[in-house]
């Protein structure tokens, strides 16, 4: 039905309308802990340095973006037929950035249901449940079965892996020299797996350990997310053949 000059314009909408909930979320979120830190008097520019920290608050805000762009590539471009008169594909940029926040945005959802569940997160509950779960759920969706899908090249991963681990890095750089508004203590870090001093990970070494589970999973994500690329390229391709 996607296929349809109809269903295209209905996907285009959901992206939209998904887009939209995300950033009204991330929005929600930012206005609680702004308003948590001018009544305990924290330090502001701290709080909402820490805020946009978050891995989850990134893919979420990435995602904002990518979904409006490919909306709004449809409506402007995307609906007419190319010169050969076949439907045509999203442009390579554009498919390069919906692989990279759809790997973000399922790892998002999986790192969360699988380690965080239970720990303290920024936001209420049913923010959380927005930017963890029902937003990873769509861009997954979205991935199987939006149209005007394009094949990308396996070495796209790199491009996907770009991201994590620019943030990997600024993370663990910031961290020592960064402090908890909640609890006065430095160091700070967004989540308990890359904190050496917590509990959970037991010191540097299971930081280590973490870092690289989750890249590995990202790795793993990263393809899966373009294998299914090509394969829905491939197969509309060659629909256009016959």
């Amino acid at each position: 039905m996607l296929r349809t000059p109809t269903g295209a314009h209905l996907w285009a909408a959901l992206r939209l309308a998904m887009a939209a909930l995300l950033l009204a979320t991330i929005l929600t979120q930012l206005v609680t802990s702004i308003d948590n830190a001018v009544a305990n008097d924290w330090h502001l520019p701290t709080v909402i340095a820490n805020f946009f920290s978050y891995f989850t608050i990134l893919s979420n805000a990435l995602s904002v973006i990518v979904l409006t762009w490919a909306a709004v590539w449809f409506w402007t471009r995307g609906r007419g037929l190319t010169t050969a008169g076949a439907p045509r594909r999203e442009p390579l940029p554009l498919a390069l950035a919906l692989a990279s926040v759809t790997t973000y945005m399922i790892v998002t959802g999986i790192v969360y249901n699988v380690l965080l569940r239970g720990f303290p997160l920024p936001g209420a509950q049913w923010t959380n449940e927005i930017l963890h779960v029902i937003g990873p759920l769509f861009l997954l969706l979205d991935l199987l079965v939006a149209p005007h899908v394009r094949s990308v090249r396996w070495r796209a991963i790199w491009v996907v892996l770009a991201f994590p681990i620019v943030w990997v890095v600024y993370t663990m750089v910031r961290g020592p020299f960064t402090t908890s508004q909640v609890t006065g203590t430095t160091p700070w870090y967004p989540y308990p797996f890359l904190d050496p001093n917590s509990a959970m990970t037991g010191g540097i070494g299971g930081v280590i350990a973490y870092i690289v589970a989750i890249a590995v999973g990202i790795a793993l994500v990263a393809a899966g997310v373009i294998w299914v690329r090509r394969r829905r390229g491939a197969r509309h391709a060659a629909s256009l053949e016959r």
